[in-house]
């Protein structure tokens, strides 16, 4: 059994590690991306608002009353004039659905399997990426913003706030990673 789950490891890092790109270039990449986006927009990345924008477009066509009673969406409406999906954080997050679809496209990896380390079931994985990513959706409104938008863009314009969201973000995962290191590792 061990030996098996050992052959099994080593193929999956085999595969994983020929048909990813290089983190560092992947950094460079996406430092330059941020780059972009300050001198294109003046604003630099951020995910969660194009969520937030496209939640409250739902709930307005779904139950307009509701928008007008509660004051979280006044706030927004006041804030965000007009259609909350013409935001350019929707047009982003979309070119970044597209771009993640092409470029699994374009390497091969592009197929429906839910990638986990063979320790754990799928289904562990699943509800394990479920309950990150409703603390990450709870996380970034009450820190009014993603680890996009409050980290990258606060560091790279050198804000004392996104420098200690980066530590937080960071200290954070490696002072929990011990704990659950058993659902991602090999």
């Amino acid at each position: 059994m061990s030996v098996e789950l050992g052959k099994m490891e080593k193929e999956m890092k085999e595969n994983r590690a020929s048909k990813y790109m290089n983190p560092y270039l992947g950094g460079v990449f996406l430092g330059l991306v941020l780059l972009t986006a300050f001198l294109i927009s003046g604003r630099g990345l951020g995910a969660s608002g194009a969520f937030k924008s496209t939640s409250i477009a739902v709930v307005k066509s779904i139950a307009p009353k509701h928008i007008e009673n509660a004051s979280f969406y006044q706030e927004f409406t006041e804030t965000h004039p007009g259609n909350p999906l013409k935001s350019w954080l929707v047009y982003q997050m979309l070119g970044v659905i597209v771009g993640g679809f092409l470029s699994g496209a374009l390497a091969g990896r592009l197929k429906l399997k839910v990638e986990h380390s063979p320790k754990i079931t799928s289904k562990t994985r699943l509800v394990m990426a479920m309950i990150g990513g409703v603390l990450f959706g709870l996380g970034s409104q009450l820190g009014r913003g993603c680890t996009s938008g409050s980290a990258l863009g606060g560091m790279a314009t050198l804000s004392l706030g996104g420098i200690i969201t980066m530590f937080g973000i960071f200290g954070t995962a490696f002072a929990l990673a011990y704990f659950f290191r058993k659902y991602w590792i090999i």
